[in-house]
Order: C-alpha cells, then sequence, then structure tokens
C-alpha cells in the first residue's frame, strides 16, 4: 500500500511539473564552434561536442496563461548553478501558470569556442528564437516571452535584452525572429564589468587582460536604451558577490530612457533569492515578482 502511494505521488509530481529536454540549434547549425568548424568531422571528435539545451517545465494545460521565462542561471561564467537558481524557480513558476524553460548555455571558458564572449549570448538569442518559433505547441504566446537571470546569468539576460545585433547566424524561418525578450526578472545580477564587477564572472566572459574600450561594451549599464524590455529587479544589500550598485546603475540607466520597471533592494540576504527563502522580509520577493509579471501583456 506505502509502494503503491509513493509511486502515485511520484507520478503526479511529473504530470504537474512535466519536464522535457529540448536541443534547439538546428543540427550542424551552432555557431563559434572550432569542432562544427573543422573541416574533419571525425565521429570521435564530434563526440566531445556539448550542445546547450533547454528543459521545459510546463505547467498543466489547464492551469497555463500565455507567459513564458527563458532561466538562465548563474555561476560565474566558469559553472551553471541549476538547482535552486534555476529549477526550483522554473517549478515555482509553474505554480503561477507560467511556462519556465531552463538554459544550458555554452560557457565562454570553453576550449571549443571561437569567439569566448559571443557565445552565451548566441544560445539564449537561438532560444529565444526556437520558443518563438514553436509557442503554438506550448500553448503560449510569441509575445510574451521573457528571461530570468541569476547572478551572471543576470548579466546574460540583460545582455540578450540590449545587444539587438543577431549573432545566430540562423537562416529560413528562423532569421526574421526577433531575439528580444519581452521582459527581464533579474535577481543579484552582474550589471557592471568595471568599477563594481563580480571580477570572477569579467575574467570568465572576456579574459583577464580585457580592454577598457571591452570592459565598457560589456557593462550593460552603457547599453539600455527606450527599447530595452520592462524588468524587474531584486538584489540585497549585503550581497558581497556581487554589490548592489549592479542593479542600481541599470535601473538608473532605465529611468533614464523611460523603460518601465521596478528595483528591490532588501537589507539582508546576501547573494541569493531561493523559493526556499524563510527571511520574513526578502522572502517578500515572490508576491512582489508574481505582481509584476501579472501586469505584463496588459493594455
Amino acid at each position: 500500500m506505502k509502494k503503491t502511494f509513493f509511486l502515485f505521488i511520484i507520478f503526479l509530481f511529473t504530470q504537474t511539473f512535466a519536464q522535457e529536454k529540448i536541443l534547439f540549434w538546428p543540427k550542424g547549425e551552432m555557431p563559434n564552434s572550432k569542432i562544427l568548424a573543422s573541416k574533419t568531422k571525425k565521429k570521435k571528435v564530434l563526440a566531445e561536442l556539448k550542445e546547450p539545451e533547454l528543459f521545459a517545465f510546463l505547467p498543466p494545460i489547464k492551469e497555463r496563461n500565455q507567459k513564458s521565462v527563458i532561466i538562465i542561471p548563474g555561476g560565474g561564467y566558469s559553472k551553471l548553478t541549476y538547482d535552486e537558481g534555476a529549477f526550483q524557480i522554473a517549478k515555482w513558476m509553474n505554480t503561477l501558470g507560467i511556462s519556465a524553460f531552463v538554459l544550458n548555455y555554452r560557457l565562454p571558458t570553453s576550449t571549443d569556442l571561437i569567439q569566448r564572449e559571443i557565445a552565451p549570448l548566441q544560445d539564449v538569442q537561438a532560444a529565444i528564437k526556437y520558443i518563438r518559433k514553436n509557442a503554438e505547441q506550448w500553448k503560449i504566446s510569441p509575445n510574451l516571452i521573457g528571461v530570468v537571470g541569476t547572478s551572471a546569468g543576470g548579466h546574460l539576460a540583460t545582455s540578450v535584452s540590449n545587444i539587438s545585433t543577431d549573432y545566430t547566424g540562423l537562416k529560413g524561418d528562423l532569421a526574421n525572429i526577433s531575439t528580444i525578450p519581452d521582459f527581464a526578472v533579474l535577481f543579484c545580477p552582474v550589471i557592471d564589468l568595471g568599477e563594481f564587477a563580480h571580477k570572477g564572472s569579467r575574467n570568465s566572459l572576456l579574459g583577464e587582460n580585457a580592454s577598457e574600450e571591452k570592459i565598457t561594451e560589456y557593462s550593460m549599464q552603457n547599453r539600455v536604451t527606450e527599447k530595452t524590455p520592462p524588468t524587474i529587479l531584486f538584489h540585497n544589500q549585503d550581497d558581497t558577490a556581487v554589490p548592489a550598485m549592479n542593479s542600481i546603475l541599470y535601473y538608473k540607466a532605465m529611468t533614464k530612457y523611460k523603460v518601465k520597471g521596478s528595483l528591490f533592494i532588501f537589507p539582508k540576504g546576501g547573494h541569493r533569492f531561493f523559493v526556499t527563502d524563510k527571511n520574513a522580509l526578502s522572502e517578500n520577493w515572490k508576491k512582489l515578482y508574481a505582481d509584476w509579471l501579472a501586469g505584463i501583456g496588459n493594455k
């Protein structure tokens, strides 16, 4: 009896939060890869190629609304932190009726890359195109796709929000699909790569000897325009890994260009915003987040 009940609970959970793994680059068309660019396509070499993927978390169809998000994990551009920083947020977002796709993107430290700093951007741009193209099959809107970024994932989320150049090189019906998300949610984001930089993220993305011009170019407060999508930011004042000035600088730029959005800075919490947080003050991010998203898409 206990075994039957246990199996029923597992079945119920998997049905409620269905997870699907998706390879979103068309076969052989992933750019910026030394392996794919080489003339010899030996099976042994191709086996070493690690392709980006999406993990789809879909709420039950009867509870699903038109919104979806691509969740971009952090990890300082040297690793990816999935569990609390991505998978748990995806499952929680399903309870709001929002479809969530967790992105496994190429890291700029990969030895397979030809140009390190654009690889993560290429992957999230291709993922947005893929979801927009296939939105109908998931019963979501191609015009209500947001990005959720934590830490270095926040830097990538703001990069795709502000860099309009399409680096995917995709052709055919994917060529004219926009790579800009419709909204963005940022947690403790890496924004500035200068004075307030998380040095590990900067070094992984640009290398240890990056020029001042490159640092300025990839400091995302400098890329905000009136076309930046609506954005909500969450940060903790006692974050010693990524100073709260990163979010402040981005929001200041948003204000300058009249970009719709909100900024919330809590006094305590460190470098994290987890679904399981029990801090009486900072756990309020979940209600603020849900209320703000509820207004997205409303005229």
